[in-house]
């Protein structure tokens, strides 16, 4: 397996890792952690410390497949535990949705990345999962951006003609379009590395800018983590893909 995707999976733990570290916080609405939680400030530390140990480990050979299904749990504990509690209580609310699909998305590529890594007996069926479940993400993306074109045209820079709602209304439909082809299997690595150099544009042409401008802003140097570990998710699973099709 290529190491490119994984690896800037991996940068993006670290980056979330270390603004955890130095805001001493959870990743804010990417982990919906309680207030009132006890002992919240040592956690916060233990959570943002083992994004940061399991991101680096996964630079390393050696160690990557370990560090891939380390983010893979915890990406899924964050899930299962913060996320999927919205979602019942509010379970027709799309942003809701997007939560879980975001960070589905990000376990989902370390489910895909362990299996091309490791000698696992079982990697086949964890592999084609990882891709099956990232593949329903961007269907949700796309439908977020559709809900609301107005937030998402508020991202978009001003400068890059025609105008912001369009392009709220094409990643959308780019969005729609790679999950599609993911779970069908049409065209299914071409749509996984399209879907990457797009989340690739989103760091550099939104989210890098964004941080540039307002440096101590926690949420921008959230945002762009995130957006990081997307980009490397993306591209891991097209070579999980890549890797199936040579099988």
């Amino acid at each position: 397996m290529g190491k490119f995707g994984v690896r800037v999976y991996g940068l993006g733990a670290i980056l979330l890792g270390i603004v955890g570290l130095v805001w001493a916080d959870f990743a804010m609405q990417w982990q919906p952690v309680p207030k009132d939680i006890p002992l919240r400030l040592p956690l916060a530390y233990l959570s943002a410390a083992a994004l940061l140990l399991a991101g680096a480990a996964v630079q390393a050979r050696r160690s990557a497949a370990f560090g891939a299904a380390a983010l893979a749990i915890m990406y899924l504990a964050w899930v299962l535990l913060l996320h999927a509690p919205r979602v019942a209580g509010h379970p027709s609310n799309i942003g809701a949705w997007n939560g879980v699909a975001e960070i589905s998305a990000l376990a989902a590529a370390g489910v895909a990345g362990f299996a091309s890594l490791s000698t696992h007996p079982r990697a086949a069926g964890l592999s084609r999962a990882g891709q099956l479940i990232f593949g329903l993400c961007p269907l949700v993306f796309g439908l977020a951006h559709f809900a609301y074109a107005d937030f998402t045209a508020s991202m978009a820079p001003a400068w890059i003609p025609p105008n912001q709602l369009f392009w709220a209304y094409v990643t959308g439909a780019c969005h729609l379009a790679a999950g599609l082809a993911i779970l069908s299997g049409v065209h299914a690595k071409l749509a996984a590395r399209l879907l990457s150099v797009m989340f690739a544009g989103f760091v550099v042409l939104l989210h890098a800018p964004r941080v540039l401008a307002d440096p101590a802003s926690r949420l921008e140097w959230t945002m762009v983590a995130i957006a990081l570990g997307l980009t490397g998710a993306a591209w891991t699973v097209a070579d999980t893909i890549a890797n199936r099709g040579r099988a």
